[in-house]
């Protein structure tokens, strides 16, 4: 599960600090972080499928994400993730259980705030490698490299569309040699989201067995 958040789900929105690539990518990272930041509220879907040394063959998992700010709601095959940007709530359908952790903005991962605005922060340098068409949309390829050679990933490669200035898809190489590539779509901009739907409402899950790792 904290593999398949890793692509949606680092922390809490951080500052670019200082510059760590080429102008071309940053012009293009601005533009999309600032457009994303812009709205109130996101809806998106979004295809995962892993490859590489653990895996036989291909999976692939489809799922939603809504988010608010710093905070998301995330559904992804049987699973569902909530975070109100204090508490992450990952209840697993199959066995009806829901585990609790503390929000940690400095945790290691991408969630989806990360991922759809600030994420090439100062732990990351990037380099624009071109143009291509991915799912029938001309999108620009950015390839993220982490500066701390202890992160689980080698490299993360961003598309993003250049019609719509948004993160269409992608791939991300962890050492061990998985790759997890993924495809986003559906972007719905501005729905009307409560606060409530970031927080795991058990009485809606009756006998839910509840692990709070907190």
């Amino acid at each position: 599960m904290k593999q398949l958040l890793s692509l949606f789900l680092l922390l809490t929105c951080t500052l670019f600090t200082q510059a760590q690539g080429d102008a071309k990518a940053k012009a293009i990272l601005d533009k999309t972080s600032q457009k994303v930041k812009s709205l109130k509220s996101l809806k998106a879907a979004f295809t995962i499928t892993i490859t590489g040394a653990k895996n036989a063959k291909p999976q692939t998992k489809k799922g939603n994400v809504f988010m608010k700010g710093n905070k998301y709601y995330v559904t992804l095959s049987g699973q569902e993730i909530y975070c109100d940007n204090k508490t992450v709530w990952t209840y697993m359908k199959e066995s009806n259980e829901v585990q609790i952790n503390s929000f940690d903005p400095n945790e290691n991962t991408f969630t989806p705030s990360k991922l759809f605005t600030n994420f090439y922060d100062k732990e990351y340098s990037y380099k624009y490698v071109g143009t291509q068409k991915y799912n029938g949309k001309t999108v620009d390829v950015i390839l993220l490299t982490p500066t701390n050679k202890a992160k689980q990933y080698t490299k993360v490669e961003l598309m993003i569309d250049q019609a719509q200035s948004v993160v269409a898809g992608g791939k991300m190489y962890e050492k061990n040699g998985n790759v997890y590539a993924y495809s986003v779509s559906g972007y719905t901009p501005n729905p009307t989201l409560a606060d409530q739907t970031f927080v795991f409402n058990s009485k809606k899950y009756p006998n839910v067995e509840v692990v709070d790792l907190r």
